[in-house]
């Protein structure tokens, strides 16, 4: 017994054990169980004394350390002393007692489900009090179960002594409840868990509009749940998404479900076309344009978000074939499998294939393609499409330099009072941007401006002047992410006037964007380390010998002893060292392998790459990422111009440089970039963009040098930093 502690600490107390009392023998070792409990919760709250302290309130851990000691030990006293209760009993109530206790000693520190608020010990000490008097009369124990919170009520219902209660079930039951509406969203995972819930049906039902994802994938199931679900066929929602699951064109049917459960489509009809990518394309196409304009009254369809999925998975099997055709010099034969398309349908190509369609693939094909089929009409084209997803083809129309083009082909208004529509567009471009989700529209307008300023002044001059009054719209409003978003655009379109000299980290707080100080770069050993990550395909296989030979001089060492791996460091001049895996056979995935050995590598030996190399296709990019360091103040990754890749690289590296490209990324331009940036770092010199990126391009004689991004004009990335700087990684973002 634990009595003295608690009793000095409340005189006031009344609960008073006689001196003379002892357990009976047979059942000591039930009383030591407790007892022993007892003190290892006491001792649990780190301080070396009489009190149990969960809380900052002095006056609540008095009570909570009586309810442990006092009352706990009164509890086993009454029940040791009891005439009423045989042997068996006092044993299986005082069992109970220490699995109550035991339970809550191995939960209250815990997280998630299973962990038990410590502030509800003296609660759930009551509460077993009252459920074992229920218990003795043969009451139920449900109306005290239902009373409590779920941890509380489960720290009771796991004393593992009430399973033969009337209420023992009804109390479960209950808590499961309970568990449901504290985690909405994961009631199919906790139904799973308890598929023989009386309310399992009805909870199905209340969830299965909000979770249809969710409901497909675990009416596919081979257990209760997914039974459960698939016997419900008076619900047409539950009863499409059960038969989609059951069917192996599943997946390809999901997409389509707001239209299949209100009868504007078949099952046969996508049936029809889902084994012709080009049919299944426009069925995607054409359900994406009519989701789009319910959108536009309010009107979310159900999964639209799964459609536009697929509708970009799709596009880009059509993109990948045009742009693996990039050597093809007949345009017939290059774009044969876009050529049957409609203009929406190569709008859409366009605008889910950001960051992955070549400049030829969208200058040569797709965009004069698009532009024939809607009559040379840009404004008829949007209007047609509902704007959807405007932004991003602007920025894109920007990039490749077809939006003096595309603007051109607006009509012109009659009235010399009136906006001119193509005005009004770029109005709308950069309008209201707070109102979006997350930031990817407002990286598309920060993008866009580096290509319009030097080619469209007249545009960049409108766009600083909607910027502006933007800004103070927002301003005036009080809205926070507003102010934030035209602040940093505004800033960095001027900042790319380098007559004006505006300083992006004085103005914005984000680290230096025009150089990246040596002293940055050196490890803690005053080592700069590269990593270059390569990638066993054709293409990988065959530039890598011409990697290893660029630096086979007296300026560098060339240690090849590594059968995954290859480290070239400078033997002249500051130390640097550059490590990259072997290009071995994807096929058997042996190049995934020597870049693991390689990070392995380096972690034991506390190696941290500060430049990052990405040399593989786009499809690559994000295992590079993954694995990339995270101290990487430089990043060249290729073909990165979409917003997610810039993202993904900023939420891994959120200091880094990142040089992309609007196309393919080819060793003209590589190999050259790779030799000057490590002179760079053998000679000690601070990577300083601008005169950098003028010497790179007196050494680079392929105009494919003009699809490459240098760090002080990727204003999308600048835009992310600053953004996050100002308003914290979670402020606006998806």
């Amino acid at each position: 017994m634990q009595q003295a502690a608690g009793q000095s600490l409340l005189p006031a107390d009344t609960l008073r054990i006689p001196d003379s009392y002892k357990p009976e023998f047979r059942r000591q070792l039930n009383h030591d169980g407790i007892d022993k409990e007892q003190k290892t919760i006491l001792s649990m709250d780190g301080a070396a004394d009489s009190l149990f302290s969960p809380s900052e309130k002095p006056e609540l851990n008095l009570i909570l350390t009586r309810s442990l000691l006092q009352k706990t030990d009164w509890m086993q006293y009454r029940i040791e002393t009891d005439s009423l209760l045989d042997h068996r009993l006092k044993v299986f109530y005082l069992s109970g007692l220490g699995n109550l206790l035991r339970h809550f000693r191995e939960n209250w520190r815990q997280t998630g489900d299973r962990a038990v608020n410590p502030l509800q010990l003296s609660r759930i000490i009551d509460a077993y009090e009252s459920c074992m008097q229920a218990e003795r009369k043969g009451e139920s124990i449900a109306p005290i179960i239902y009373e409590l919170p779920y941890d509380a009520g489960t720290n009771v219902i796991n004393a593992d002594i009430f399973d033969k209660n009337p209420g023992y079930r009804p109390a479960k039951n209950r808590l499961v409840l309970k568990l449901c509406q504290l985690h909405p969203g994961q009631e199919l995972p906790i139904l799973q868990a308890n598929p023989d819930v009386p309310f399992a049906d009805s909870m199905i039902r209340a969830i299965a509009r909000k979770y249809p994802r969710q409901l497909y994938d675990y009416a596919a199931a081979s257990n209760k749940l997914g039974t459960l679900i698939r016997s419900i066929r008076d619900d047409v929602f539950i009863r499409t998404v059960a038969t989609m699951a059951q069917s192996r064109s599943g997946q390809q049917y999901f997409p389509f479900l707001d239209n299949i459960v209100n009868g504007r489509m078949t099952l046969r009809e996508i049936d029809e076309a889902k084994d012709d990518s080009l049919l299944y394309y426009r069925l995607l196409v054409r359900t994406q344009m009519d989701y789009a304009a319910r959108a536009i009254d309010k009107d979310t369809a159900y999964e639209f978000k799964a459609l536009t999925r697929r509708l970009e998975t799709k596009a880009a099997d059509f993109i990948n074939m045009i742009n693996g055709l990039h050597n093809e010099r007949n345009p017939d034969i290059r774009f044969k499998s876009i050529l049957p398309m409609s203009a929406p349908e190569l709008y859409y190509l366009a605008v889910t294939s950001d960051g992955a369609i070549y400049t030829s693939s969208f200058v040569k094909g797709v965009y004069p393609q698009m532009m024939t089929k809607a009559g040379n009409r840009g404004d008829s084209l949007l209007m047609l499409m509902n704007f959807d997803k405007y932004r991003k083809f602007i920025k894109m129309a920007a990039g490749f330099n077809t939006l003096d083009h595309f603007l051109a082909s607006f009509a012109r208004t009659p009235e010399p009072d009136d906006e001119d529509p193509a005005n009004a567009l770029m109005r709308a471009f950069v309008n209201r941007l707070e109102q979006s989700a997350g930031l990817e529209d407002g990286v598309d307008v920060a993008d866009s401006y580096a290509s319009i300023s030097e080619t469209l002044q007249p545009v960049a001059r409108q766009m600083l002047q909607n910027i502006q009054a933007n800004y103070e719209r927002n301003l005036l409003a009080g809205n926070k992410k507003g102010i934030a978003i035209y602040n940093i655009l505004g800033k960095l379109f001027l900042s790319a006037d380098s007559t004006r000299q505006i300083d992006l980290t004085r103005e914005l707080g984000i680290p230096p964007v025009y150089e990246v100080p040596f002293t940055a770069l050196e490890g803690d050993s005053g080592r700069v380390t590269v990593q270059l990550f390569i990638y066993g395909d054709r293409d990988g296989i065959g530039v890598f010998p011409g990697l290893v030979n660029m630096f086979n001089n007296p300026n560098w060492k060339i240690d090849q002893s590594n059968k995954q791996w290859v480290a070239i460091s400078s033997a002249k001049g500051k130390p640097v060292t550059l490590y990259m895996n072997r290009p071995l056979p994807e096929e058997t995935n042996e190049d995934a392998r020597a870049q693991e050995a390689l990070n392995e590598y380096l972690a034991e030996n506390r190696i941290v790459p500060t430049v990052t190399i990405n040399r593989g296709h786009s499809y690559n990019a994000p295992y590079t990422i993954e694995q990339m360091s995270q101290a990487s103040k430089i990043v060249f990754m290729g073909s990165c111009g979409g917003y997610r890749m810039i993202h993904d690289i900023l939420a891994k590296a959120p200091d880094a440089h990142i040089i992309g490209t609007k196309q393919i990324a080819d060793a003209p331009v590589n190999n050259p970039f790779l030799r000057l940036l490590m002179e760079k770092l053998r000679t000690g010199s601070d990577i300083r963009w601008i005169p950098f990126w003028e010497e790179l391009g007196r050494i680079v004689t392929d105009k494919i040098f003009e699809d490459y991004v240098p760090p002080h004009k990727n204003l999308g990335a600048l835009f992310i930093k600053a953004y996050t700087r100002s308003m914290g990684p979670e402020g606006g973002q998806p």
